[in-house]
């Protein structure tokens, strides 16, 4: 294997192509499950201040899955290409998820504690793992361009 770079599988964006796959059918067809149970019980949902925004949060945790499953599908491209996306699609997600679950609010059977495990918590750890995985991927490249200036400063500078 002499001068051949292995690319750890995690960080191999070209790997994931069937993983993409499986996870975006999957988390289609749960979006749309998700989509036809509002429309059915539109008027009973409504009747709650709080079940719309809950509605929309359970479609965005169906909804993020798939965008990062079209994501991995994209052919040919580079891994920092996809760790902007997936940073990008997580920051996204978040910031639209918490708007909608503050605006929601809580209702009165909640407690805070309730409250906080089960709408807070998917949304921290949904969108952070996308954050994560797409900060790691930038880092990664981060890492080796600063290799390649470091070289320039240490060793071309002197030619």
């Amino acid at each position: 294997m002499g001068d051949q770079v292995i690319l750890p599988t995690a960080y191999a964006a070209e790997r994931w192509t069937d993983f993409g796959v499986g996870v975006a059918g999957a988390s289609a067809a749960l979006a749309g499950l998700v989509f036809v149970a509002v429309s059915i019980n539109l008027s009973k949902i409504l009747e709650y201040r709080n079940l719309p925004g809950r509605a929309a949060l359970t479609l965005y945790l169906f909804v993020t899955p798939l965008v990062v499953g079209i994501l991995l599908l994209v052919p040919g491209q580079s891994g920092t290409a996809l760790g902007g996306e997936l940073l990008a699609a997580g920051l996204v997600f978040a910031g639209s998820e918490l708007v909608i679950n503050q605006r929601a609010g809580r209702s009165d059977k909640e407690t805070l504690l309730t409250w906080a495990l089960v709408r807070l918590l998917p949304i921290i750890v949904n969108s952070g793992c996308l954050i994560l995985a797409g900060a790691t991927l930038l880092a990664r490249a981060a890492f080796a361009f600063g290799l390649v200036n470091a070289w320039v400063l240490l060793v071309e500078i002197m030619r």
